[in-house]
């Protein structure tokens, strides 16, 4: 230990606790000095107090106990975006567009979201009262609730018009991997999805193991990614379960500036191992890996301990991933054809002899056509039709293969 440094912390130390014009706790030094440590190292490394690493531990398995209710800031108060399906807030009959007024009487006029979010948590089975305003009501009416346990999910999906299914992760929490399969076979429950776009755009990332999870879900077999670092056990390969749901589904991968860790192996990983089309624009480049190592006093330290690397032994640390197909954001906006001179239009021109048929529109083009999506977004769009012009060459390989040995027969 250098003896002069560690002199001049304690030289420092008291002359703070002396000489600061407000009297401050040896605890809220110490914090600071240990935060101080870890700010100094990375952007990504840092002190969690024992309500921090609760929070952390919230995030990442995706559960905790509250009242199940998504909420945004309407009018400067907390405001209902949704009720969770089958929570007390659902069960209780709570509306998209409630303002909560007060929780537990403390009135949530001028309250941050990120307060009242942390008001309405708490442990499993005890209580919690809300006032309500809602739009035609002429009173407020109170609601008393008891917290259950509420289940973020990390997974949404959709079909879009032509058979193309829509998964998006949120992030990477432990239950992500069950999720996207579960997603998957409610797609292809009806009838199977011909291609599939997974959108990892403003991902975060989250639980390493769950990014291998969701790859093991179309990389038959092989490296997801391997870690390099200097402490023992941080030097890790990660291999594809075994156990691929969708094999062969031709899927492309949306990402962004915001796609980031996790998000980024998994994108990493199809791309090495050619099994999705990657479309969007580079990715964050967070390539760290941090290692939670808990502390005696309750709090923990969030260490970077290691790099990841690609299949193909890629580092994405501050370089990201490239897409095979840069697609920048934009609007979609409809501009008529002009009208120019065709065949049909000249005099005297010759009918066609056979007559046009009806061209009914593909099964499935028409679902989820009415409020879709790719309507407005353009980087979907092109995902789209992408995953439609996949379809196209690959009908013509079925029937030029079909065709093939009727050929060899008849010489």
């Amino acid at each position: 230990m250098p003896l002069a440094d560690i002199r001049a912390f304690a030289e420092a130390f008291e002359r703070i606790k002396r000489g600061y014009v407000d009297e401050v706790d040896d605890q809220t030094l110490l914090h600071g000095a240990i935060r101080g440590m870890l700010a100094e190292l990375d952007p990504h490394s840092s002190y969690l107090d024992a309500d921090q690493l609760s929070d952390l531990r919230e995030a990442t398995e995706g559960e905790f106990g509250g009242i199940g209710i998504e909420v945004g800031l309407e009018q400067g108060r907390p405001a209902v975006i949704s009720p969770i399906d089958d929570t007390p807030a659902a069960r209780a009959g709570l509306r998209p567009h409630d303002l909560i007024l007060s929780i537990d009487g403390t009135s949530t006029d001028g309250m941050s979201l990120e307060e009242a979010v942390g008001k309405m948590r708490g442990e499993i089975g005890s209580p919690i009262t809300l006032q309500i305003g809602r739009e035609g009501e002429s009173e407020p009416f109170t609601v008393e609730l008891e917290r259950a346990s509420i289940r973020a999910n990390s997974v949404t999906s959709r079909r879009l018009a032509g058979d193309i299914g829509y998964v998006r992760i949120s992030q990477f929490q432990v239950r992500t991997g069950e999720d996207l399969r579960k997603a998957i076979q409610s797609l292809n429950d009806e009838r199977p999805v011909e291609g599939l776009v997974l959108d990892l755009r403003n991902n975060p990332g989250g639980v390493l193991n769950a990014a291998v999870d969701v790859g093991s879900v179309f990389i038959p077999s092989g490296l997801v990614v391997y870690t390099e670092g200097r402490i023992e056990g941080s030097e890790s390969r990660f291999e594809a379960n075994g156990d691929p749901m969708a094999p062969e589904l031709p899927i492309v991968v949306l990402i962004n500036s915001g796609t980031a860790s996790a998000a980024e192996i998994v994108a990493g990983a199809l791309q090495d191992h050619h099994r999705a089309v990657i479309m969007g624009t580079d990715s964050f480049g967070k390539g760290s890996v941090q290692t939670v190592l808990p502390l005696d006093n309750g709090g923990a330290l969030k260490l970077t301990t290691a790099l990841y690397y690609t299949p193909d032994g890629r580092s994405i640390q501050a370089e990201g991933i490239v897409p095979d197909v840069e697609v920048a954001p934009a609007r979609i906006t409809s501009e008529a054809a002009q009208q120019l001179l065709r065949e049909a239009d000249l005099e005297r021109h010759l009918e066609n002899a056979a007559p046009r048929p009806e061209q009914a529109a593909p099964e499935g083009d028409q679902e989820g056509a009415q409020d879709d999506p790719a309507a407005t977004d353009y980087q979907l769009h092109e995902a789209t039709n992408l995953l439609k012009a996949l379809k196209v060459v690959e009908r013509g390989r079925q029937a030029r293969e079909a065709s093939a040995p009727a050929a060899a027969n008849d010489e």
